[in-house]
């Protein structure tokens, strides 16, 4: 419920008798008075002062539910106060009830629009101002149910949206995996790879949200291995023309089993699946795309797959020596290559190595 009625009467009761309530008024006769009548009342919880600066001071201290406010007092008047109280509120509601002795309209406009909630005249009716005060500190009560109601369920948004988000992770590790069930690689190749994804992303400054993309996204690199026949993709030694021409078909199908997803996510997935392949001087597959015409994060995956393809054993052949992989990875900017990443490769290059150490393939 969003009213005052979703609190239990007595507990409701309870809480607006033990309300904080600061009178603040220059004649002491005034705050005694306003202080008896409260207390009277059954409030439990009132503070009288006849300093506007120390009630202001104490208000900084310990944010009051309700200010009984005068309007002509020496040091600060009433208007000064209220811009004080407004300006420390930030997203808390606290009613003031103006009470005051000036009856002209221009006072009373002033003061209800400097921020007061309520204005009433001097002398008052005690009845009255019980009732508005009680009026105004459930309308605060009402404002605190609200945000707190908002904050939780801002709080129920976040754990949702965090479970989703690592709910669909989840399905594109075991997605990437799908593919080397198949394939002859080790999933430390996926973590490897989509590793070095990430510290190359970073290392171009491109932000932790871009990082954060790439490192989930590349790990579908080669999720088109699915669709490849097992007479190819497990053949163990070199492929002829026409097997090198079906496995070269799986940056196509892995692109097609991405498409259509609704997250951005999963369409990064998807241009690194399909143009991870693609090489800077127009001679890669499946399009032959050229230069720029390659998206960025395909440019990026192919170094991050290259290097790990080149450093690792594979049935077809024995690992490089990282020396050899690394000149040959150097001279295949411009030309496999986006030779604008070249010195972001060698910035990262010791991080490279140490996730090599830490996921090696075992013996």
């Amino acid at each position: 419920m969003n009213d005052v009625r979703a609190f239990p009467l007595p507990i409701m009761e309870e809480r607006l008798l033990d309300a904080r309530v600061l009178v603040i008024d220059d004649q002491l006769t005034n705050v005694k008075l306003l202080e008896k009548l409260l207390q009277s009342a059954g409030f439990s919880n009132v503070t009288g002062q006849t300093d506007p600066r120390e009630a202001v001071r104490l208000h900084e201290i310990h944010p009051h539910d309700l200010v009984l406010l005068d309007i002509r007092m020496p040091h600060m008047d009433g208007f000064q106060v209220l811009e004080r109280i407004r300006a420390m509120e930030g997203d808390e509601f606290i009613p003031v009830l103006v009470l005051t002795a000036q009856s002209d309209r221009e006072t009373r406009l002033k003061a209800l629009e400097g921020g007061a909630s309520d204005f009433l005249l001097k002398p008052f009716d005690r009845l009255e101002v019980i009732s508005r005060i009680r009026n105004l500190l459930q309308m605060r009560m009402l404002h605190n149910q609200v945000r707190e109601q908002k904050r939780r369920l801002e709080v129920k948004v976040m754990e949702r949206t965090r479970e989703l988000h690592h709910t669909r992770l989840d399905i594109i590790r075991r997605l990437g995996r799908a593919s080397e069930f198949r394939d002859n690689e080790t999933g430390l190749h996926i973590i490897r790879m989509s590793q070095f994804c990430e510290r190359l992303t970073r290392a171009m400054g491109l932000g932790d949200a871009a990082c954060d993309l790439m490192l989930n996204a590349s790990p579908m690199h080669d999720l088109g291995k699915i669709g490849i026949p097992d007479r190819v993709l497990l053949k163990p030694g070199k492929l002829d023309l026409e097997e090198w021409e079906i496995m070269q078909t799986h940056a196509a199908i892995g692109a097609e089993l991405l498409a259509g997803g609704d997250s951005e996510l999963l369409e990064q997935a998807r241009l690194i699946a399909w143009t991870h392949h693609e090489r800077w001087d127009g001679s890669g597959y499946p399009r032959g795309l050229r230069g720029e015409e390659i998206p960025l994060l395909g440019r990026i995956a192919a170094i991050a797959d290259v290097f790990d393809a080149l450093t690792t054993d594979r049935p077809y052949k024995k690992a490089w020596p990282v020396e050899e992989a690394v000149g040959e990875i150097r001279r295949q900017f411009g030309r496999q290559f986006d030779p604008q990443l070249e010195s972001y490769f060698l910035e990262v290059l010791p991080q490279f190595l140490a996730i090599r150490g830490d996921y090696a393939d075992p013996l």
